[in-house]
C-alpha cells in the first residue's frame, strides 16, 4: 500500500500556460496506478476546458510501462481528433528508447528546446 508521500514522489504533474498551449511537465514514474490515473485525470479536465494544444515534457520521466504508453496514445489520438496536436518535449532517455521500442514515437513531434517547440505551434 503506498502512502499519500510515496505517491507524490511517484508523478509529479506541473500544468502552466504559454500563449495558447498548455505546458505539462510530468516527474517521475509514469506507470499503472495512481500516477496514471492522476496523468488521465488531469488529460481529461483539460480536453473538457476546451484547450487543444499541448507540450509534454517528458524530460524527468524515470520510467513509462504500458499502461502510460496506452494513456500517451489516447491522448494524442483524442487531441488530433478535436483538431488539435500533443507534441513531445525533452523526453528523457528512457522514455525515447521506451517509445522507439514500442513504435509510437514516429507519431509524435519532439523537441529538444521549449522555444522551438512552443513556436511550432504558430
Amino acid at each position: 500500500m503506498l502512502t499519500a508521500t510515496q505517491i507524490g514522489r511517484q508523478m509529479e504533474i506541473e500544468v502552466r500556460s504559454q500563449s495558447q498551449v498548455k505546458i505539462i511537465k510530468l516527474r517521475g514514474r509514469l506507470s499503472l496506478g495512481e500516477s496514471v490515473d492522476r496523468f488521465r485525470e488531469t488529460i481529461d479536465d483539460l480536453l473538457q476546458s476546451g484547450e487543444t494544444s499541448f507540450l509534454l515534457d517528458l524530460g524527468e520521466v524515470s520510467m513509462i510501462d504500458s499502461s502510460g504508453l496506452g494513456l500517451l496514445a489516447r491522448f494524442l489520438t483524442t487531441a488530433k481528433q478535436r483538431g488539435g496536436v500533443l507534441k513531445l518535449l525533452s523526453p528523457s532517455k528512457f522514455a525515447l528508447q521506451t517509445l522507439k521500442m514500442i513504435g509510437l514515437l514516429n507519431l509524435f513531434e519532439v523537441f529538444d528546446d521549449q522555444q522551438q517547440a512552443l513556436a511550432s505551434f504558430r
